[in-house]
């Protein structure tokens, strides 16, 4: 049988070589930067008992500090942790557990909304979604003393923010992505407010994501944590912060509505 290149099968176009593909798993650095801060100040299991129950007080976030109604109690930090722990409290963890099952979930919408906004306002939105997170476990828990600790409020935040643009085409979960780098997918134009909640797969991950919340919450159901709950109302507090102020950190133009919305 004879070969000719003009009978030779077309092959596919090469990238040049300078083209960069980054494989949609790879974290980009501001992920990277924020597990790595998370993972060394849970060296604090390290420290003595007292030093770590110290940690605790100081960077967690009680709402009996915000009290002084019934019980006159002085806990470490003084004024300064009223502010601060509204955020440190993220930071801070029971156990690897604890640290793995938030860091699960941050592998595909942390990295997504990283590469999306950049270093300086993934960080920013994480503190915000922190603070607004402890502020709805302090409208409900006004005279706690148990200190609340734990990303889970930011988590959820990211998960939320993510949710405006993870379904358009040529997204991370599209199912339409194609041959198409991280970067890109996480650069797609976002859906408005408006839109996003009319959208189907929208939708049922919003039902999907508040049942097993308020089985968690039901329940008292604390993954990987003994003698634990799960800040349910926090999660909340942070997933409706995501969501609502997404628009104020994304720096991707939408496009026209129809376009953004083809992906339905």
């Amino acid at each position: 049988m004879e070969f000719s290149p003009e009978s030779a099968p077309e092959l596919p176009a090469e990238l040049p070589p300078d083209t960069p593909r980054e494989p949609i798993l790879t974290l980009p650095g501001a992920l990277t930067a924020y597990i790595l801060l998370i993972a060394v100040i849970h060296l604090r299991v390290l420290l003595p008992p007292e030093w770590e129950d110290w940690t605790v007080d100081v960077f967690g976030f009680i709402p009996k500090r915000y009290d002084s109604t019934i019980i006159d109690l002085t806990f470490p930090g003084g004024a300064g942790a009223k502010a601060w722990s509204f955020v440190t409290y993220s930071l801070l963890h029971a156990n690897l557990s604890h640290i793995g099952f938030n860091v699960l979930w941050l592998l595909p919408f942390g990295s997504a909304l990283a590469r999306r906004f950049g270093a300086l306002r993934f960080f920013l939105f994480m503190a915000v979604t922190a603070a607004a997170g402890a502020l709805a476990h302090l409208v409900t828990h006004e005279h706690a003393v148990s200190p609340m600790i734990g990303a889970s409020a930011s988590v959820s935040g990211a998960m939320a923010a993510a949710m405006r643009f993870a379904f358009v085409k040529g997204s991370f979960l599209s199912f339409a992505r194609g041959d198409v780098d991280a970067d890109a997918a996480a650069r797609v134009p976002a859906l408005s407010l408006s839109r996003a909640l009319r959208n189907p797969k929208v939708l049922a991950f919003l039902a999907i994501w508040f049942g097993v919340n308020i089985i968690f919450g039901v329940g008292s159901i604390a993954i990987g944590m003994e003698d634990a709950n799960v800040a349910w109302q926090a999660h909340i507090g942070g997933f409706f912060a995501g969501l609502l102020l997404f628009s104020l950190f994304d720096p991707i133009p939408r496009e026209a509505s129809d376009a953004a919305a083809a992906s339905y």
